[in-house]
């Protein structure tokens, strides 16, 4: 029989980020959750100014699909968020101004 490894179960953001870094070392998958986390940030200004609800759907999706692309086909790992919803989108806002702030690059240090 096959021994299952017990997933740590993180109770801080603190605890929490270095996993979230670790997920998250592959070049690809940081440039895909720039992009994803910039489209954010594009979509809902475009839809504040706009006054169009219509357009927070893609405040949604467009972050998540450019990180998932990054995950399955970059990264080769299970997204965060499916475990850690809230932790995980606080790690990409985290990591995103830490690039631009240069503490963080597109390769994990």
């Amino acid at each position: 029989m096959e021994e299952q490894q017990e997933e740590k179960i993180y109770r801080t953001f603190e605890e929490f980020y270095p996993y979230y870094l670790n997920e998250h070392k592959k070049l690809g998958t940081r440039i895909t959750h720039f992009i994803g986390t910039s489209g954010f940030f594009i979509f809902l200004g475009w839809a504040i100014l706009a006054m169009d609800p219509y357009l927070l759907i893609p405040v949604v999706v467009f972050p998540y699909a450019w990180a998932w692309v990054g995950h399955f086909f970059i990264e080769k790992n299970k997204p965060a968020t499916f475990q850690y919803p809230w932790m995980s989108l606080k790690g990409d806002f985290k990591l995103y101004f830490q690039i631009l702030s240069g503490k963080e690059g597109f390769t994990a240090k």
